[in-house]
């Protein structure tokens, strides 16, 4: 018996005290060896009924009771029969269930992710959302779960299928005018435009990539500026309690403090940063240099201004954020208005134009929509769909000046990379990478 078609064994929930707790075994010998565990449970049970039985040792005493549910392959999670013991969330007692089911010679320990992993080979799960399993388990933001299980329904394997389908239907015309030029005569009249039309719809795709990967890790967002501009206060404000230390003394910020909120769904990291000035101390210089640096990382820097800076100033300012997008404020409004200043007006004292500044930032981020709207959040997936753009960029250039060949081979390279996403094409190799990030048992 190989090792992919054993029976494999594992703890479905996490190795800490509970009200229950999961043993789970899946393949051709789990009827079997899931009632060595639990002798009392009939011989051919019901798929999905809970029988109530004891959970014994290799001597055949008690354990524990629980509940005992076959799930019959092919309708189930992997595919195969698959037996679940739902004892006392005991990590002692679970670890005795899943030694006595190791014993068995039929028996190996589940790998990470080879649950789900045994799910996609068996055509229970396409490679989307299969991945989108493990992005829920990992969600730890309102967003994060709802992309998961945007993921999980099919939403981007929809998509994907929808560019892929119609891809593979050129791909073919191509092909079949290439090989049989006679047969297949004005097969290739309208290449371009369709190409045109596929990778509009490919960008379109592509373009939700940014959001996606901001979903996932969530968004970080700098305060920064010269010293003294009421960046600690608004700060404060802006998580809702008194993490940074305000004075009326300049350069009290000495290091970048740092605060999770959730916007809207969104995980958001807040920094606080060192005050920018021409001549600090030597430790505010050190906190300065860490400020410039923070701000090459984030998605969004907020420049707050003092009272009195004049535009050519806040330009100067604007410029130590380099390439990252800066949304500038003038704070401490409640101690005076700037006068004919366009820029945003925000107090962290009084609140005032804080809620305002929350909703720019978070347009700033996401540039129209709602985080809860996407179901792109994987890095795997946003390099292949660039690969596919970009391949079917070529072809489209190609369809105008080199030959049906080159059309159709850049065509191709366009459906290798979304294969990666669907799982149509797919090495060994992809797949350990892929389910290596999972928890063992599911």
């Amino acid at each position: 018996m190989t090792s992919s078609s054993m029976t494999i064994a594992a703890l479905a929930t996490a190795p800490a005290a509970g009200a229950v707790g999961i043993l789970r075994l899946s393949g051709p010998d789990a009827l079997d060896v899931g009632r060595l565990l639990a002798p009392g449970a009939p011989a051919q049970p019901t798929p999905r009924h809970a029988y109530l039985a004891s959970f014994v040792d290799a001597e055949g005493r008690a354990l524990d009771e629980g509940l005992f549910l076959y799930f019959r392959g092919p309708q189930s999670f992997t595919g195969e029969d698959v037996v679940e013991l739902q004892a006392h969330g005991s990590p002692r007692l679970l670890s005795l269930l899943l030694a006595r089911a190791l014993e068995d010679a039929r028996v190996r320990h589940a790998a990470p992710g080879e649950f789900t992993r045994r799910a996609f080979l068996n055509g229970r799960l396409d490679l989307t959302r299969a991945e989108a399993v493990a992005d829920l388990v990992a969600a730890d933001s309102e967003a994060a779960v709802r992309a998961a299980a945007a993921g999980l329904s099919g939403v981007l394997a929809s998509r994907v299928q929808a560019l892929e389908e119609p891809l593979r239907a050129l791909h073919a015309d191509m092909e079949g005018v290439l090989s049989f030029p006679d047969e297949a005569e004005g097969a290739d009249e309208d290449v371009g435009a369709r190409v045109t039309a596929l990778r509009a719809q490919a960008e379109a795709l592509l373009s939700e990539a940014g959001r996606g990967r901001l979903v996932r890790r969530g968004a970080r967002v700098a305060l920064f500026g010269p010293v003294n501009a009421g960046k600690s206060t608004l700060f404060n404000r802006l998580v809702g309690e008194s993490r940074a230390l305000v004075d009326d003394e300049p350069g009290t910020t000495r290091d970048a403090l740092e605060a999770r909120v959730e916007w809207d769904g969104l995980a958001v990291t807040l920094f606080d940063t060192a005050g920018l000035r021409e001549t600090p101390g030597r430790v505010e210089a050190l906190g300065i240099a860490r400020t410039r640096e923070l701000l090459a990382g984030v998605d969004l820097a907020v420049l707050v201004l003092p009272p009195g800076v004049t535009q050519p100033e806040a330009d100067a300012w604007t410029r130590d954020a380099g390439g990252t997008p800066v949304l500038v404020v003038d704070g401490k409004c409640d101690v005076v208005a700037a006068p004919g200043s366009p820029r945003q007006r925000v107090s962290g004292l009084t609140g005032e134009g804080v809620d305002a500044l929350r909703d720019d930032m978070l347009g700033r981020l996401w540039g129209g929509g709602t985080p809860s709207a996407v179901a792109l959040v994987s890095e795997r997936h946003a390099d292949a769909l660039r690969r596919a753009s970009e391949a079917l960029g070529r072809a489209e250039r190609a369809s105008r000046v080199s030959t049906l060949e080159v059309v159709s081979g850049e065509v191709g390279l366009a459906l290798e990379a979304l294969g990666e996403v669907s799982g149509t094409v797919v090495s060994e190799a992809l797949l350990d990478a892929i389910f290596q990030r999972f928890c063992i048992g599911k």
